[in-house]
């Protein structure tokens, strides 16, 4: 059978196990073979009964006694018992509620199993424990993902059947390599991730799998960051960075100042600048960015800055327009929400070069918008992007320079393979008067403790945020969870204070009202969703309380509580959490450092999750893991470097798979 062939017509299968199989993500025969163990159960090391340590996981080898004996202890529960004896000592096996595994165990043959003994003295046994034939499969055996009707056995067998009536894969990686890189053939690979026959060969298997998945990725990253580095006509006739420096009320931090010397001198190059500023909330990457718009601007070209929301589209309209505010540059604001006829004036403005910046979210990529001489595509918040909407930007002009920010800090490994394209400059500083932020953990019993503490802020002439939980599946909508908060509170203990509702269910001209309201002082506290997690910038607001805390991930926690300590005065966040395990939320409390917190996010989700939804772009990885396998990571760039140095186009037969693979990886094809 070919590997892209349906796995519902593999022998066991059909239509009902193909629907089931579909949930974890199988669909053809290479889904199957590439769909991993999570985990191995070691069944080489047999331990005798009367050495089986107590309460831990063993393999013992022993004979059946006698048939399996029944016995309804209440209703809904019935036991299934025998004794094994490996002719040193009985061992009691018992099954619950389970007649087809007791009926599977023969009188007189022998069996592996596996599982936890308890017991004392003479008296052990084991309850429900898995097992084999000892002529049948023991070793090291795989554990897999499962799914509602499809237990990790029943997978097993699948996996084992495919390698019975599937073709043999071929390798996309060259000998040449494999030899070069001491790595298993792709088949050998596959056998061996899921039925190894030792420790070393499973080590070896999963090298292989790891590498290839980082060597395609890497590869691919590569060839788009050689491809970005084309010739362009756009490259600056003069750096006027320093006379925007002049027009500033403050000084930039030395961190502000290399990021855009760097990027200036790629924007001097007859190459596009591709350059990744990255930094903590509150780091100053908007002065950064408005900068380089100067400079294009000054060089008689056109920018566009695209932000994945309205709300913060709407923030760095606000903010830029403040920054120019006494030069000849002209901005305009593109949403989705922006009325047609002032849609049309924008586009018209843009397409004959009257607009130096426009500053918008996906409205910017469509059909109908074109530039005159569009020099640089800006994207803020990058990982709520794709390379695909990145790439839409960048071909609004003729190979442009590239700068992409980012306020979700990544470790710089991490950041090399997401942003593999990429140069990468790091604000590691922040500006001179800003406060750190004070953050407490606390049990909702306290609660009126912590809205009377927002109180006290309040009577002060400061602002405050109550942020609601995000809503779990099943519970009221977020808009009903907003408005039933908002009204609790205005009608209750902040009755007389002036609330404020903002909720991404909103219109956009109501959202621009509220927070054009909170900005001006207008609302003294704005009950939010995570809509104001970025775009929102009010110095006043020095409170903060985030209801169920527990149920945010810690970098978005970090983000929303950029909101506040953006100005000079003390500010405080409060999370209030029900969840008895605080571990996890006192990483919060402990540091304002966003790149420890992001290590201890990725630590505890993963980046998919980290990132949600894969809203990164990234293709996905089955085997390789971006925060544990940092060296393979550093092996497989600096092969890909190496190759693509020598053969930039992968041309010929022997990396014929090769290119073919690495493009199905980011077209996001299956096999052949």
């Amino acid at each position: 059978m070919e590997l892209n062939a349906s796995i519902k017509y593999l022998k066991g299968v059909g239509e009902k196990r193909a629907a089931m199989l579909a949930k974890l993500g199988i669909f053809t025969l290479w889904d199957l073979l590439t769909f991993y163990p999570r985990t191995y159960e070691d069944w080489s090391k047999i331990t005798s009964i009367k050495n089986a340590p107590m309460n831990e996981t063993v393999c013992i080898r022993a004979i059946v006694g006698a048939p399996c004996r029944e016995a309804r202890i209440r209703k809904g529960m019935t036991l299934y018992k025998t004794e094994v004896t490996d002719g040193e000592m009985l061992l009691d096996i018992t099954f619950f509620n389970n007649p087809y595994s007791a009926k599977k165990l023969e009188q007189g043959k022998e069996y592996l199993f596996f599982g936890k003994i308890t017991g004392k003295g003479y008296f052990r046994s084991m309850n429900s424990p898995d097992f084999v034939e000892t002529d049948g499969t023991g070793g090291i055996r795989p554990i897999y993902p499962q799914t509602a009707g499809m237990n990790s056995r029943a997978i097993e067998k699948l996996i084992k059947t495919a390698f019975e009536y599937t073709a043999k894969p071929q390798d996309p990686i060259p000998e040449e390599i494999r030899n070069s890189y001491c790595l298993m053939g792709l088949y050998d690979a596959l056998r061996n991730i899921h039925f190894p026959k030792s420790e070393d060969l499973l080590s070896e298997a999963r090298r292989r799998l790891i590498f290839e998945e980082l060597f395609l990725l890497e590869l691919g990253l590569l060839r788009m960051k050689t491809k970005a580095r084309q010739s362009t006509a756009l490259s600056m006739a003069r750096d006027y960075t320093q006379e925007f420096f002049e027009l500033l009320p403050f000084e930039l931090t030395g961190a502000q100042k290399r990021a855009i010397a760097e990027a200036a001198a790629d924007m001097l190059q007859g190459v596009p600048m591709n350059r990744l500023v990255q930094g903590d909330v509150g780091s100053g990457k908007t002065a950064v960015c408005a900068a380089l718009i100067y400079n294009c601007a000054k060089n008689g070209y056109q920018s566009a800055l695209m932000a994945p929301t309205e709300v913060l589209a709407m923030q760095h309209y606000k903010t830029l327009a403040k920054f120019f505010e006494s030069t000849d540059i002209t901005i305009g604001l593109l949403t989705g929400s922006t009325p047609a006829a002032e849609k049309k004036k924008i586009k018209a403005a843009l397409k004959s070069g009257e607009i130096n910046l426009v500053i918008g979210t996906h409205a910017l990529i469509q059909k109908d918008v074109e530039f005159s001489n569009l020099a640089l595509a800006v994207t803020d918040e990058q990982h709520r992007f794709g390379v695909n909407q990145r790439n839409s930007l960048h071909s609004k002009g003729k190979n442009p320079h590239t700068l992409v920010m980012s306020a979700t800090p990544i470790p710089r490994t991490l950041a090399l393979i997401i942003y593999g394209d990429l140069d990468l400059s790091i604000l590691d500083e922040m500006p001179k008067g800003r406060q750190k932020t004070e953050t407490y953990l606390v049990t909702p019993d306290i609660r009126e403790r912590a809205y009377a503490y927002i109180k006290k802020h309040l009577c002060d002439g400061r602002q405050g945020y109550i942020v609601c939980s995000l809503v779990e599946e099943g519970e009221t909508s977020e808009l009903t969870a907003a408005n039933e908060l908002f009204k609790k509170l205005s009608d209750g203990f902040f009755k007389g204070f002036k609330l404020g509702l903002l909720h991404g269910k909103m219109k956009s001209a109501e959202k621009k009202a509220v927070m054009d309201a909170f900005s001006d002082g207008e609302i003294q506290l704005l009950v939010a969703t995570t809509v104001i997690e970025v775009g929102i910038d009010v110095p006043n607001a020095v409170i903060m309380v985030i209801e169920n805390a527990e149920r945010f991930g810690l970098s978005q926690l970090h983000q929303l509580r950029g909101r506040i300590g953006r100005g000079s005065e003390k500010s405080t966040c409060i999370l209030i959490s029900e969840a008895d395990e605080t571990e996890r939320l006192n990483v919060l409390a402990s540091t304002t450092d966003g790149f420890k917190i992001a290590d201890e996010d990725l630590k505890l989700r993963g980046p998919g999750d980290f990132f949600g939804s894969r809203q990164h772009g990234l293709p996905e990885m089955k085997i390789a893991n971006m925060m544990t396998d940092g060296e393979a990571i550093k092996e497989t760039r600096a092969a890909a470097e190496k190759l693509l140095k020598n053969n930039p186009a992968l041309a010929g037969e022997d990396f014929d798979l090769l290119r073919k693979a690495v493009n199905r990886l980011f077209s996001g094809g299956s096999m052949n």
